[in-house]
């Protein structure tokens, strides 16, 4: 091949994203040899068309992936490397989730300190609640607390929030055994979706704040340890006391208006509040809403949402009928259930007409 239609090492180090070590280290290796060495100074050169293989390389090696599984991986067709990389990221799931269980181990005997009594709770209902509250979760780069579920704990009351600034959802349970103390902290969200999953056959889970954490114990089962977020979780009460009036309310099948959310073909769509019922309505005035059957008092209103906000905020109530509380359209409209208001979600409205 010409040299004109080669890279030298560096040229092909920045298109591929590997570093020239890398590539002297994969090409001794065997993994990527380059397309021609200068037998007198020595010099290696690419061609274009090892890019993508130097790039499917590096991302590989990004998952922690060992040179042998690399190397048959990038020997494979598509559906057996498919198969290596699940079998890949499987093992590393798990020897994380081991790694989680010991650290939980280590940490609860620490010093053998004692933690202080939070609350008391039936195992099956936290962990119906975390995972309710957790689809209100993001993972945003900058503001870790958003992936975090702020749980906090008086005499009367355990309340789980966690907010992604699109939604909000809050679910408040009545302890098992009446506690003392008051507590707050904002849980590292992944921590506690593993944890709660495990106390879900425990009767009663009783939750003890530690130094940097929280643990969940339960009888007849390892103590699991959550660490704490340390950075300010949102002020979401000062935004529920800042919430207007409710000037529109209906009550509406909760499977009805999942199934059009479901059926809707955009991205966004509207809720028309009148006294006839919802109606799911989309931007484009020619598409057929799809009406609902619905209870609806106030003042007609339409509102508008994007479907990933809507939708997980209506699929996490409780019970067979939503009710919606809403306050204008452009202002946060108040999902429950209709006949149980220990779990709420707010959702935020969209412009239709900006930009998505």
């Amino acid at each position: 091949m010409p040299n004109d239609e080669l890279m030298p090492i560096g040229a092909f180090a920045q298109r591929s994203g590997l570093t020239s070590s890398a590539l002297r280290f994969y090409a001794d290796s065997g993994l990527l040899p380059p397309a021609d060495v200068d037998p007198v100074s020595g010099y290696r050169y690419y061609s274009a068309d090892q890019v993508a293989r130097a790039t499917a390389l590096r991302q590989l090696r990004e998952l922690a992936m060992p040179l042998a599984s690399v190397e048959a991986v990038l020997g494979s067709g598509p559906d057996e490397a498919c198969r290596l990389l699940d079998n890949h990221v499987a093992r590393v799931v798990g020897d994380a989730a081991a790694v989680q269980r010991k650290a939980a181990v280590i940490k609860s005997a620490l010093g053998n300190v004692p933690g202080l009594p939070i609350a008391a709770v039936k195992g099956p209902v936290l962990a119906d609640a975390v995972e309710q509250v957790l689809t209100a979760t993001a993972h945003e780069p900058g503001i870790p607390a958003l992936a975090g579920l702020r749980i906090e704990a008086s005499h009367e009351a355990v309340t789980l929030t966690a907010t992604d600034r699109y939604r909000l959802s809050t679910r408040t349970l009545v302890p098992a055994e009446s506690s003392r103390q008051t507590w707050a902290g904002t849980v590292d969200g992944d921590e506690l979706r593993a944890t709660a999953a495990a106390s879900r056959r425990s009767p009663l889970v009783r939750l003890e704040a530690v130094p940097n954490g929280i643990r969940f114990r339960a009888a007849d089962r390892e103590d699991r340890h959550c660490r704490l977020l340390p950075d300010e979780f949102p002020d979401y009460r000062l935004m529920l006391a800042s919430l207007g009036e409710v000037t529109t309310r209906a009550t509406v099948s909760k499977d009805l208006l999942l199934r059009a959310l479901e059926e809707h073909p955009g991205e966004r769509l509207g809720l028309h509040v009148a006294d006839h019922g919802v109606n799911v309505v989309s931007a484009d005035d020619e598409q057929p809403g799809t009406p609902l059957p619905a209870t609806a008092t106030g003042q007609a209103l339409r509102i508008w949402f994007g479907l990933t906000t809507l939708y997980p905020a209506v699929s996490t109530a409780i019970g067979p009928d939503v009710l919606l509380d809403l306050r204008g359209h452009d202002q946060p409209v108040t999902i429950r259930s209709a006949d149980r208001g220990d779990l709420t979600t707010l959702a935020m409205p969209i412009n239709p007409d900006h930009p998505a």
